[in-house]
């Protein structure tokens, strides 16, 4: 036989067993076997004795001795404790994403106490700008943008809410279990509020094409949104995989994934048309009681304005009026032969008339409006206005049928399906009541949402102490942080894996403080940088972790780094979104610049970035250069590229350009006209420590030779060397 025709049979039999694998037998499910279940990340989470070491006093927590003992096995050591100030530094861009001011320097380095570093840790997690830091993380993970894309890339309106909702949980270190099910079903929860409402904007999170050319089949792509990023974000398995067909080397079946797509099922999105909708954040019995309010209301204004209108006709031909001629001819026409021009002046001048015609009624109808404005008051105090949300909403009908869906095409449905959690990760599945919960809703996503957050989840607290593990070390101890599936990595070290998600659950009560607090006092947190020629050749991954890793700061970090040494750093926080920087050049080619990005204005952009709009369109050039997450789906870990272009960003850009200027203002206010003050202080300010002294002498040769009248340029010069040093960009 040929080869040509060997590749023909080979592809043959591929096609047949494709057809088996994916199209299968109609309502035929992937049988899950205790052998399924043997996977690492699939068994249950058992706490192991922590390790005995031989040096044990360099083991200050048990996640230190699971290191320690790692590395005694191939003859390592670890590395030395890092200089107080590099430690300094690293914390405080690891847990706020700012430096250290000058005066926390001078304190820090002079408390020679033991516990002055814990004390550091404690003061950090209770500042606010901790939220803003973490808070970014989790938005990678859960796709936050504040637009659709697709071509019209519309606004989601009040989405920012959302994002204040998570920095507010990061900073009041709100359990991680509670977190989960707010944000999966925080309408359902007995005790359901307006925050915990605007929390179920996760599932409104991800792109939206508002002109699909198949509305079924575009329903079937949002609950996949969905379902991808639930099952990464929180449980770190692709279920998303399973969507058209069992999944390849997972024990997830086609079945599984329609399950969940059943729970989620009854979700709609609210729409005028394919405009989006934001709604009062509140339970179906709040906006409905709001409902009610508002037609009374607008009941009442009714027979107001009919009380008003009542002496209109007779008041505007009286002539006691003091509105314009012209004015009074626009209110007198009728109101469907009014020119635009008529109709403009009636809208600015309706609230004069309203007055002066409120004068003019006789006492009895005067007094009419008022008991009618004092009901009204009365039903506003009754109840009150609820800030408004983005989120999707469940009504009080039956939730709909749903279906298998052959090859993932909602043309083609298969058997129904009812609502359940995977089988490989419950043998005793989430119970869903077939009565509707308190609030009306199907109670359908608070039994998974409950089943994730339960202790005894094989998945989801070693999912999240690996994310917080990555981003302190950057990276996970698996280092597949949204796959722990078979052709996921295995744990680098699954003992201190396993230990710290049963210590988390049970011991800190899902505190991520607490985990924090954890991880930063070890030894191996407090660990030096430094290379050694044989452990890199031997381990360059740092997969035994010999020394704490050398990496470069996100965006965000450089970003405000640059405000907060120049001084510009505006520190208010939540709101919408601020519109940074973007070039004319990169503008022009729009139909219409000004209306898809606002004018620049540096002092409302001047705060912290995690506050920046993000337009899944038109991604800010600064922030794309330098690896901003991409939120066309749930990001687990960013992008790490070393290219030409973020060196001309940070060279020859606007911002870094503008900072380096404002800084250089900032050393002529502060250190006056003395050169090696000003260079003590630039120093200070951007890398946390004193110039060595020859770097002194080289930055005051630099100002002795470029400076001539006026030294200024030269300056701004050198503070643009500065922001432009690997040492700050990177962290220690």
């Amino acid at each position: 036989m040929s080869f040509r025709h060997r590749c023909y049979l080979g592809l043959l039999v591929w096609l047949a067993t494709l057809s088996v694998t994916v199209f299968g037998d109609e309502g035929e499910e992937l049988v899950i076997t205790d052998a399924d279940r043997e996977h690492w990340s699939f068994r249950p989470v058992l706490r192991p004795s922590v390790p005995k070491v031989k040096n044990s006093g360099w083991a200050r927590t048990p996640i230190d001795a699971f290191i320690l003992a790692k590395l005694e096995q191939v003859d390592r050591l670890p590395n030395p404790s890092a200089e107080k100030p590099d430690l300094l530094r690293r914390v405080f861009l690891d847990l706020i994403g700012l430096p250290p001011t000058i005066e926390e320097q001078d304190q820090f380095l002079a408390d020679e106490s033991p516990a002055a570093f814990e004390r550091l840790i404690d003061d950090l997690l209770s500042r606010p700008s901790h939220g803003e830091r973490w808070g970014r993380h989790w938005l990678d993970v859960v796709r936050y943008a504040e637009t659709n894309g697709y071509e019209r890339d519309g606004a989601k309106p009040s989405v920012w809410r959302f994002r204040d909702y998570v920095l507010d949980a990061f900073n009041a270190d709100k359990p991680y279990d509670r977190f989960i099910v707010e944000q999966f079903a925080g309408d359902e929860l007995p005790d359901a509020s307006t925050e915990t409402v605007i929390a179920t904007g996760f599932h409104r999170l991800g792109p939206f094409d508002d002109e699909p050319a198949d509305f079924e089949q575009d329903r079937c792509d949002q609950l996949d949104d969905i379902i991808r990023t639930t099952s990464q974000a929180f449980l770190g398995i692709t279920l998303g995989c399973a969507r058209c067909h069992n999944h390849k080397f997972d024990p997830l079946s086609n079945h599984d994934y329609y399950r969940l797509a059943a729970v989620l099922n009854p979700l709609k999105r609210p729409l005028n048309g394919r405009t989006e909708l934001d709604l009062p954040a509140g339970t179906l019995a709040q906006r409905a009681a709001l409902m009610e309010r508002d037609r009374r209301i607008d009941e009442m204004r009714k027979q107001i304005g009919e009380v008003r209108d009542s002496i209109r006709a007779e008041f505007l031909s009286s002539g006691k009026s003091s509105l314009p001629t012209e004015v009074i001819a626009a209110f007198v026409a009728a109101p469907d032969k009014r020119t635009q021009p008529q109709k403009e002046l009636v809208a600015r001048n309706s609230p004069q008339l309203d007055a002066e015609l409120l004068t003019a009624l006789p006492e009895d109808k005067r007094q009419r409006i008022a008991e009618f404005e004092k009901q009204i008051a009365a039903l506003r105090e009754a109840t009150p206005d609820l800030p408004r949300g983005y989120f999707l909403t469940e009504s009080n009908e039956p939730p709909p049928k749903s279906f298998l869906l052959l090859r993932g095409q909602a043309s083609a449905r298969g058997p129904e399906v009812q609502p359940a959690v995977p089988v490989v990760l419950a043998k005793d599945r989430a119970k869903f009541s077939s009565q509707p919960s308190p609030h009306g809703t199907s109670g359908r996503r608070l039994a998974v949402a409950r089943w994730m957050a339960s202790a005894e989840n094989p998945l989801t607290a070693r999912v999240i102490v690996n994310r917080v593990w990555q981003y302190h070390f950057g990276e996970g101890l698996v280092r597949t942080p949204s796959d722990f599936g078979i052709i996921g990595e295995e744990p680098t070290h699954p003992e201190l894996l396993d230990w710290l998600a049963d210590w988390f659950a049970r011991d800190a009560n899902w505190s991520i403080k607490k985990l924090h607090r954890l991880i930063l006092s070890s030894s191996t947190y407090q660990m030096s940088k430094a290379d050694h020629p044989l452990y890199g050749e031997q381990d360059p991954r740092n997969v035994t972790m010999w020394r704490f890793p050398y990496r470069r700061l996100e965006v965000e970090a450089i970003r405000d780094s640059m405000l907060a040494a120049s001084g510009q750093l505006r520190r208010s926080m939540g709101g919408p979104g601020v519109y940074l920087e973007i070039p004319p050049e990169v503008l022009a080619g729009n139909s219409d610049p000004n209306v898809v990005w606002p004018k620049f204005d540096e002092a409302a952009s001047s705060r912290r970035t995690v506050y920046a709009f993000v337009k899944r369109a038109l991604v800010v050039p600064f922030l794309e250069v330098l690896d901003v997450c991409d939120t066309t789906r749930s990001t687990e870990l960013r992008n790490r590229t070393t290219i030409a272009p973020q060196a001309l960003t940070l060279f020859n850009g606007d911002f870094a350009n503008r900072q380096a200027r404002h800084l250089a203002e900032r050393l002529m206010r502060e250190a006056e006209d003395d050169s090696e003050r000003q260079i003590e202080l630039a120093y200070r300010l951007t890398l946390c420590r004193s110039p060595f002294p020859s770097e002194t002498a080289t930055m005051q040769r630099f100002l002795a030779d470029a400076a001539g009248e006026d030294r200024r340029p030269a300056l701004e010069q050198l503070c643009r060397v500065i922001l432009n040093l690997n040492e700050f960009v990177y962290s220690n």
